[in-house]
């Protein structure tokens, strides 16, 4: 209490309207640094998680593309099964060539150690660092067992990202060499 003029008077402290906007400007910075600084460590962690679903649901692809190979083989000349396939990152690439079927995607995820390549069922997979990011490759190899074509020929083919799936269509075309011939088509 002071007393002014005879009289006693509560001393209140007057705060200062600058002062409360400092405040929460203050709060404010400190909200938005804790938020950056989950983020900076949570958005990594969440893009190698994104990388290791698609990693998988690349290999189920191939698995799938696979099983229709040696369904289509089984079944004889003139036997066709048609499979639907969503790419959302990376390339499938049926290559005639080498009689290889692969999907290549770069990401954070480091699959496996770099340059050792791994066997899961018939499936190949390897990994090779690239600076920040990794290359997966996922092949499965069908030389000596199966002649691989696209549309009857030697030729290689590229599916990429897309917003719509791809319908490929596999055909066993007879034998040739006592090789099957399996055909790739892609609509």
């Amino acid at each position: 209490m002071e007393k002014r003029d005879g009289e006693l008077y509560n001393f209140i402290p007057k705060k200062r309207k600058g002062q409360v906007w400092v405040e929460t400007v203050i709060y404010t910075l400190i909200a938005l640094v804790m938020i950056t600084a989950v983020l900076a460590y949570a958005r990594p962690k969440l893009e190698e998680m994104q990388d290791q679903a698609l990693i998988e649901q690349s290999i189920n692809i191939l698995k799938d593309i696979d099983a229709l190979v040696l369904s289509v083989v089984q079944g004889g000349h003139g036997n066709k099964r048609t499979l639907d396939i969503g790419i959302k990152k990376g390339v499938l690439k049926i290559n005639s060539k080498e009689d290889q079927i692969s999907f290549t995607l770069e990401g954070k995820k480091q699959y496996s150690e770099p340059g050792l390549i791994i066997e899961e069922g018939n499936l190949f997979i390897s990994t090779t660092n690239k600076g920040e990011l990794n290359e997966v490759v996922i092949w499965r190899d069908y030389s000596g067992k199966q002649n691989i074509s696209y549309y009857g020929e030697q030729k290689s083919k590229q599916l990429s990202k897309s917003s719509q799936s791809y319908r490929i269509i596999i055909a066993n075309d007879g034998l040739f060499d006592d090789l099957n011939i399996v055909d790739f088509e892609v609509n």
